[in-house]
């Protein structure tokens, strides 16, 4: 979470026109160029898609990855595609990739540290780039055009504890704005058709088309591991979190649709070579999740989150999630009336023609820190929820704020986090150092518990290393061979 601008409903035209959930149909003829009109959509959108996604990246790495992405979209056949497409890697901890009309792919950089060679980061890009030929975006807005935006928006992202109508509608769509959650899902079978045309691709490249499987193989295991050190029963990505869910369900489809292709080239040393040193997890300009704890230190702040919860952080808002609420912290514009900052924002979860307000609202210090807070039950079809705004005033014109929502009768759930916010000092500040991928050459001798005994991480490390490096439980190490560790670094 930056302390920077935060999007709220001005970007559901964006979100519409990422979305997908309509059949794959035939792809345009192998000439047919970006149109204008096309052009003009990804424009509007791109810079918008920047500043939730923490920025582009500069630098060699960007570089790379744009070379890599611009070769790929060339084998597209889309007229002049080298000069048309816009290739962006983004300073987002979240894995995820995605395309919007008009030629702009993107790659967030904890996608690409996943990934283990060149092909299998070209495999993502075509993937991508097989979405923007198949012009499966504009498919979607067409058909959310026929059934109404709250329609689709509905569809797409309702919070299991909201229904898909009047105001839990309206308030689900105000909880799911931040970096992974913008995205919507396509369709299978236009993910199925992108995945297709990323192996052809690949293929006419002179790639290792095996190379989409795997890096969905590696997707599928990120998805486990986080699932299982995260405490969640289930290992697949929820829906509203990820553009590209349940990546497992396409692994072995992805590997036998690339049987008996041509190709061989993988570039594996050049790929490591490349991300080598590319910043892994969370940007402390965003703030870093450690453990249960969230700090933030430009901010200067920090708070735990409640047991048996876990957090997603963007660069717009951190998300604590669990199956009793969701809640999530984000900021908005202050002028030093905590009051009217809280009505603000409930006015701003209910939108246009709700009237949200809270029952009442109550004063408090945290920690030292002037807070108040509010409460709202609300009709959500046979159900109730309750929704508390609790906010921060860290200066006179900077508050900070929870937004949170529970079943009914259940908004202590978030008590212990609403209380331990804290400011932390310049010192405490300074000992958070981001991760950073090494890149080292397996010794004589080295083992996979001795290489994961250096991963920046008290837990799981033996589990992080072989999904990092797309080994196998029972595979071992090969002296002379390149691997990823992760390490602390400025």
């Amino acid at each position: 979470m930056t302390n920077r601008k935060i999007l709220f409903a001005g970007t559901a035209p964006m979100a519409l026109a990422l979305s997908g959930c309509m059949g794959g149909g035939s792809v345009p003829s192998a000439s047919t160029p970006i149109t204008t009109t096309e052009a003009q959509q990804g424009a509007e959108y791109h810079p918008q898609l920047l500043e939730q996604f923490g920025g582009a990246m500069g630098g060699s790495q960007a570089q790379y990855v744009e070379q890599v992405g611009k070769n790929i979209a060339v084998q597209s056949g889309l007229g002049n595609a080298r000069d048309s497409f816009t290739v962006s890697l983004l300073n987002s901890p979240v894995n995820n990739a995605f395309a919007v009309p008009g030629g702009y792919i993107y790659t967030t950089r904890q996608l690409v540290t996943l990934m283990n060679n060149e092909a299998e980061l070209a495999g993502v890009m075509g993937h991508e780039v097989g979405h923007v030929a198949a012009r499966h975006s504009q498919r979607r807005q067409q058909t959310a055009q026929r059934n109404s935006i709250l329609g689709v928006l509905g569809a797409i992202g309702s919070s299991v504890l909201l229904g898909n109508s009047g105001i839990g509608e309206t308030l689900s769509r105000g909880f799911l704005q931040g970096s992974q959650l913008l995205t919507l899902r396509f369709s299978r079978s236009q993910e199925t058709q992108a995945d297709d045309l990323g192996i052809q691709y690949l293929t006419s490249a002179g790639y290792d088309p095996r190379a989409m499987g795997t890096v969905l193989a590696s997707l599928a295991a990120q998805n486990s591991l986080d699932a299982q050190l995260q405490g969640r029963d289930n290992a697949s990505v929820p829906e509203w979190a990820s553009t590209h869910p349940d990546p497992a369900s396409r692994v072995a489809r992805a590997l036998s649709a690339a049987q008996g292709l041509p190709g061989s080239v993988t570039n594996r040393d050049t790929f490591l070579s490349r991300i080598d040193g590319l910043l892994y997890g969370d940007d402390p300009s965003q703030g870093v999740i450690e453990g249960s704890d969230f700090i933030h230190p430009e901010l200067r702040l920090k708070f735990t989150a409640p047991q048996g919860f876990y957090m997603v952080n963007s660069s717009s808002a951190v998300s604590v999630n669990g199956q009793s609420g969701q809640a999530k912290l984000t900021l908005a514009p202050y002028n030093g009336d905590l009051d009217s900052y809280i009505r603000q924002q409930f006015t701003t979860l209910g939108g246009e023609g709700n009237n949200l307000a809270p029952q009442s609202i109550e004063r408090t210090t945290v920690n030292g820190i002037r807070a108040a807070y509010g409460q709202a039950r609300v009709n959500n079809g046979n159900s109730q929820v309750d929704v508390t705004i609790f906010a921060y005033e860290f200066a006179n014109d900077r508050a900070y704020h929870f937004a949170a929502i529970t079943p009914a009768g259940r908004s202590g759930t978030f008590n212990t986090m609403f209380r331990s916010m804290q400011r932390i000092s310049a010192n405490e500040a300074a000992q958070v150092i981001p991760r950073r991928l090494d890149v080292v050459t397996v010794q004589r001798g080295d083992t996979v518990a001795g290489l994961a005994r250096r991963m920046a991480y008290d837990d799981g490390q033996v589990a992080r290393f072989r999904v990092l490096n797309g080994l196998r439980s029972d595979e071992g190490l090969i002296a002379g061979r390149k691997v990823k560790i992760v390490v602390r670094g400025r």
